[in-house]
């Protein structure tokens, strides 16, 4: 029988490795959303960057080219959705949409090309090596919370450093208070001198960039195996989403989010060993079907989507011009 310690350090570890994409998918969309303007294309966006990233990782054998090529791949995506959007006021809804699926033909359209040639991950010994575990000196020695959240890999770490980094960023710099500015009022940010178009095509770009981190962790997160049928991102860009509502538009309660819904997420895959480490307290885990477990983390998104839309808007952190294309004419 397993250590029920273990088990339960195996679960909490889980829930931080296998979910940090979440993170970087949602603290993008915040930069984005930030600037007023709402991209559901954050699936096709970290598709996009997933399989360039990992392509020229391999190529270069080199951890920083991946990060490098997703985040400009991605950026691409944010250019296309910035061109669409506020150089032609097209729809922002459709527009997302449109980028989701472009992103997951192309993907698909890469790798069912590249066919019998795809590059296995075991050959580029530098992207082995980036997603192995980096311990912090006396931190990851810390009883139980040292392995969970000392003892990840360097792209957790640089997830958790660039939702704090963008929260200084948006908070507590002249820039950042007047991209939030551009998604509150683009009007009176207009009228003091905000170049309205440069921030956002620049915010749109490099959100979309950082989402493209995400997808690059996610291929590397699945050994760089590409399937016909799956994609890596699996729902994940959908997740994000909602996440930024669930952290209220916050970089930093984003890592909360994040750990929240990847608590569920990986539920579904130690729910029969939690129930078999500790029977007395969680043994009834073995009656639940193991599709409930699978549709966990979509139900609560789509819980946290009702919730919000009930909500009142006082104390929310959401712009108040998101969503709405600026014409500079009709201000």
């Amino acid at each position: 029988m397993n250590d029920p310690m273990n088990v339960l350090t195996l679960f909490l570890f889980n829930i931080v490795l296998v979910n940090i994409p979440l993170l970087y998918g949602t603290v993008g969309e915040i930069v984005v959303e930030k600037s007023g303007s709402l991209d559901l294309g954050v699936e096709g966006t970290m598709a996009v960057g997933a399989i360039f990233g990992y392509l020229a990782g391999c190529a270069a054998n080199s951890l920083a080219v991946g990060l490098l090529v997703s985040f400009l791949a991605a950026g691409l995506c944010g250019a296309l959705f910035a061109l669409l959007t506020v150089s032609l006021q097209a729809n922002q809804n459709v527009t997302g949409l449109t980028i989701t699926t472009f992103g997951l033909g192309l993907y698909f359209f890469v790798g069912k090309g590249i066919g019998e040639n795809w590059p296995a991950m075991t050959g580029a010994s530098a992207l082995v090596n980036g997603i192995a575990a980096v311990e912090l000196p006396l931190l990851s020695r810390i009883p139980l919370l040292g392995k969970v959240f000392f003892s990840q890999n360097v792209l957790v770490y640089l997830g958790i450093a660039m939702a704090v980094l963008v929260w200084w960023y948006l908070n507590f710099t002249k820039t950042g208070l007047r991209l939030r500015a551009v998604g509150e009022n683009p009007g009176a940010a207009d009228s003091v001198g905000v170049n309205i178009t440069l921030y956002k095509y620049v915010h749109l770009i490099a959100g979309s960039g950082i989402m493209g981190l995400g997808g690059f962790y996610m291929a590397l997160y699945m050994s760089g195996s590409f399937e016909g049928s799956n994609c890596w991102i699996n729902g994940y860009g959908w997740i994000a989403i909602a996440l930024v509502i669930f952290a209220n538009w916050c970089p930093v309660l984003a890592i909360l989010g994040t750990l929240v819904f990847g608590f569920f997420n990986t539920l579904q895959i130690y729910s029969g060993s939690l129930a078999g480490a500790f029977p007395g307290s969680l043994g009834w885990l073995n009656a639940v079907p193991a599709q409930v477990f699978k549709a966990l983390p979509f139900l609560i998104t789509a819980i946290v989507l009702v919730a919000s839309s009930v909500r009142k808007k006082e104390g929310l952190g959401q712009p108040a011009a998101l969503g709405l294309n600026y014409f500079r004419e009709e201000r």
